[in-house]
């Protein structure tokens, strides 16, 4: 049996796995340890007194990735990123956050969910988990949505798809995550996040408007705030603004040379709010709280992580991104129609995986084939395909598959921030937050077609970055 063919039936046993009820990290773990076995044994013609030998070797390797891979600075950024949005939570400043939001915004139709899009655009950049995002605003935004006469369904969707913006607006884990599996600049990436996350923002903005507009009874406006009630909820929530500023001028500082690296950034933009939190009276039960939150979500983070690259060093052996690429372009198809196509790929499989273990598993097949159709890693932008540099294009597919991952988010039937909102809710049932939040599919659909169409949207900011 050939690699390739090895490669193939493991993939489709770990889909399967999967598909199954497995968890991604666990089936991909055991997928790529499988699959190494038989690669090592099929060099010896699968004799049976190669079997051990073969064992042996696989688990050597297998071993070496846990280390190797995960003790990488870059990845560091995870957990300091996830601290920072739950330190804010602890100490009051999403809340203070969402209030201004709502003084300023509510008097629109359907202002009071526009504030909470808002609002969570503006934690998503302090945050780089969108499960913790949409956990946190589920608390805050949701009583106060169905307070006042919002359809619950409805508060629910808005807050789960608005937790999808942390995905996109730095610090974003997925971003981290996407940037060390194609070896791209971390900073750069992040940089480029920060106008179509605001843009999906302003996309969701506008739906709602238009949704509250047609029917009044979804979203009544809020008003009667005075313009000092305004101008004084402002002070609480400059702290937030703050800590976006420090984390900028880490990544990129627009006036000269960067003042350290995404990891030095993320790690003061952490000490800032732990300050922030003490000097706001946050206790000890709650720092614990934090800290205990932070490191489940950053060992179910690193877990899969541990596990998808069992599975990637399969791959590497069985020569399969290679074989996909080839096959890629080979196709007598536009590549512009080709992407479009593994776009939407990428939509399906969001419906069974989590987003992080789907772009982990498919990235080191898809983004080698993304690449050679742009013309390769070293193309200019007067010969590729898409009008870009090799960089500039991995830059731009990579926020094309963030985006899509925080589509799947919200897809049924596994869309996790819609578990994590019907969990904290305790009158709403799963089903109620997938039919909430359905209409959102739409504004995703069309921001996602914006960003393919016009992808100077995505890499402004990284081209002033040189």
């Amino acid at each position: 049996m050939e690699p390739i063919e090895i490669g193939l039936w493991v993939t489709a046993g770990m889909l399967a796995m999967v598909v199954l009820g497995m968890r991604v990290a666990f089936a991909a773990g055991l997928a790529g340890l499988v699959g190494l076995i038989l690669i090592f044994w099929a060099k010896r013609d699968f004799g049976a007194e190669h079997l051990g030998w073969a064992l042996t070797v696989a688990i050597k390797t297998a071993g070496q990735v846990p280390h190797s891979k995960v003790s990488s600075q870059a990845l560091s950024l995870i957990p300091t990123f996830i601290l920072i949005g739950y330190l804010a939570y602890y100490a009051g400043l999403t809340r203070a956050l969402f209030e201004a939001a709502k003084r300023w915004i509510a008097w629109l139709p359907g202002g009071l969910a526009v504030s909470t899009v808002f609002a969570t655009a503006g934690f998503a950049a302090v945050s780089g988990a969108s499960v913790a995002t949409a956990a946190v605003f589920a608390r805050i935004a949701i009583p106060e949505m169905t307070a006042i006469g919002y359809d619950k369904r409805f508060a629910a969707g808005v807050v789960a798809a608005a937790g999808t913006l942390a995905s996109m607006i730095p610090p974003s884990a997925i971003l981290v995550i996407y940037a060390i599996i194609v070896e791209q600049d971390v900073g750069k990436l992040l940089l480029a996040g920060f106008i179509p996350g605001a843009f999906s923002a302003v996309i969701y903005a506008i739906l709602i408007v238009g949704i509250a507009v047609v029917f009044k009874s979804v979203g009544p406006p809020v008003r009667g705030f005075t313009w000092r009630q305004r101008l004084v909820s402002l002070p609480p929530a400059l702290p937030i603004l703050f800590v976006i500023v420090i984390i900028i001028f880490f990544v990129y500082n627009p006036f000269g040379d960067a003042w350290g690296t995404p990891t030095e950034g993320g790690a003061l933009g952490a000490f800032v709010v732990f300050l922030m939190a003490l000097w706001r009276g946050m206790r000890w039960a709650e720092l614990k709280s934090a800290l205990l939150e932070t490191a489940k979500l950053a060992v179910m983070i690193f877990t899969i992580i541990w596990g998808v690259l069992i599975y990637v060093r399969f791959l590497g052996f069985a020569d399969l991104p290679g074989a996909f690429s080839d096959w890629i372009t080979s196709l007598q198809m536009p590549p512009l129609l080709i992407l479009i196509c593994i776009l939407l790929a990428y939509a399906v499989l969001g419906m069974f995986m989590d987003a992080i273990g789907m772009l982990l598993l498919t990235l080191p097949v898809v983004y080698p084939a993304v690449m050679a159709l742009n013309g390769g890693e070293f193309v200019t932008a007067a010969d590729s395909a898409f009008g870009m540099s090799g960089t500039m294009c991995a830059i731009w597919f990579g926020i094309l598959v963030v985006k899509m991952a925080e589509f799947c988010l919200i897809t049924p039937p596994i869309g996790l921030n819609c578990f994590v909102v019907a969990g904290v809710a305790p009158d709403l049932s799963v089903q109620d937050v997938f039919r909430g939040v359905m209409p959102f599919f739409v504004a995703d659909a069309v921001t996602i077609a914006l960003l393919v169409a016009f992808p100077g949207i995505v890499l402004y900011l990284p081209s002033l970055a040189g």
